[in-house]
């Protein structure tokens, strides 16, 4: 079987043969065309974009708290005792701010809908304040107070992200 010269395209209606052009020029002719679809997906943020950048520059911040926060949680089953208790406390609420601050970047630069990790955040932080606030109190009196503050941090987070994602109220992740 003889070897075949393929024909392609250019974009503006002549083929040209496949050894026609240069290895620079193609290049460049699939960079203009990734540009002209990131154009054309619309949205501030295209597929590629890289994860959005945090507030503090370059400087791994979230990653070592998460870092320590994994230390601590380790070190809480190792130290027994009141001491141990309180590394395994410090170390969830670490970790868990860890995790929100990256969520709340995301949320309200209208990247990606983390409106129920607010609203259940807002919940747990509810039943903890209520609770050391009002000792005394009935459970279920608790959870409705929790259940009300939830809903709420759910409407207002959805109409935020509406508003800085363009009028999408979901973009789950890519």
């Amino acid at each position: 079987m003889g070897r075949r010269s393929r024909k392609r395209s250019t974009g503006e209606g002549a083929t040209v043969e496949r050894g026609a052009t240069t290895r620079a020029e193609r290049d460049e002719a699939r960079r203009r065309r990734a540009q002209e679809l990131a154009r054309s997906q619309g949205g501030r943020h295209g597929r590629g974009d890289p994860r959005l950048p945090a507030p503090w520059g370059p400087f791994p911040l979230t990653e070592l708290v998460v870092l320590l926060a994994i230390g601590l949680l380790i070190g809480a089953f190792i130290v027994r005792g009141e001491r141990g208790r309180t590394m395994l406390a410090a170390g969830l609420l670490l970790g868990s701010l860890g995790g929100l601050e990256v969520s709340i970047r995301e949320h309200f630069a209208g990247y990606r809908s983390h409106t129920t990790i607010f609203a259940a955040a807002a919940g747990v932080l509810t039943i903890v304040v209520v609770t050391l606030i009002v000792h005394p109190i009935k459970l279920w009196i608790v959870a409705l107070i929790a259940l009300a503050m939830f809903c709420l941090t759910f409407y207002l987070a959805r109409e935020a992200f509406k508003r800085r994602s363009g009028g999408v109220g979901f973009r789950a992740g890519r």
